[in-house]
């Protein structure tokens, strides 16, 4: 029997990247996705492709408050429960020094990788049972180690660090919280938003390095989520062989 039969998961941010490899390693292991994003389109496509039966999607921006309790209450109506929650959706925008950032960027960030956390984590929670429910946050290793030119891409995933030890003290005893924090991930459109399309840029963050793929995540996602009930795994860091931080990464030769 599949490791998640019978199993309800919510994912954020599920159109592209680790969102969407992460739905489809849940669906192969039996869940029932609820699928939500900006691009409903993508996820059109995407649903036509997931293993198994019953998923559902829909429009979700978790910047927005009626755009969030409309999707969970979606979520709710079709599956009752919610058994995982991935807290997906995120972004950076830019990567300069902080006297030189936009205050729009900072506030998009802020509302996106925090503040929208929060707003879906308090909506999914009183649908969650005791012993059954499963919040998974996606960090970064840039909430563990500032850089410079980090700005607010830093700051917000340093807060989800840090909400997350204390969802963890609020919820012990209840409902699992992990954190899973990568590295170097590539083959997404992270850098593409926070380059906004400069493929220059983008291309100078991977060069020479074998990063890790969203596969590589989904892979530490869904880990997490089949251990045994009375086992709860804290922290996933990960990150490429290559990469100690973000100032001692080894760039293989061009």
């Amino acid at each position: 029997m599949p490791a998640l039969d019978g199993r309800t998961a919510l994912v954020t941010g599920a159109s592209s990247g680790i969102g969407l490899v992460t739905a489809r390693a849940l669906a192969a292991e039996g869940a029932r996705l609820a699928l939500g994003a900006r691009r409903v389109e993508r996820l059109e496509a995407a649903l036509k492709e997931l293993p198994g039966e019953g998923h559902m999607i829909g429009a979700l921006d978790v910047t927005d408050t009626e755009s969030s309790r409309s999707f969970v209450e979606l979520a709710v109506g079709e599956f009752q429960k919610i058994d995982i929650l991935v807290n997906n959706a995120g972004l950076a925008l830019g990567r300069g020094a902080i006297a030189e950032g936009s205050d729009e960027d900072d506030l998009i960030m802020w509302e996106t990788n925090v503040l929208g956390l929060l707003r879906i984590t308090r909506l999914v929670l009183p649908h969650m049972e005791d012993w059954r429910g499963h919040i998974v946050n996606l960090g970064s290793w840039a909430g563990r180690e500032a850089y410079a030119g980090g700005g607010m891409y830093v700051g917000s995933k340093t807060a989800v660090r840090a909400l997350t030890y204390v969802l963890r003290k609020e919820l012990v005893g209840r409902i699992r919280v992990t954190t899973v924090d990568p590295g170097m991930v590539g083959d997404t459109e992270f850098s593409d938003i926070r380059f906004r399309g400069d493929e220059e840029k983008k291309a100078g963050v991977y060069r020479g390095v074998r990063y890790l793929t969203p596969e590589d995540v989904a892979d530490c996602i869904l880990w997490a989520v089949t251990r045994p009930p009375h086992m709860v795994v804290d922290e996933i860091v990960v990150k490429p062989l290559q990469q100690a931080s973000q100032d001692a990464i080894v760039r293989d030769t061009p």
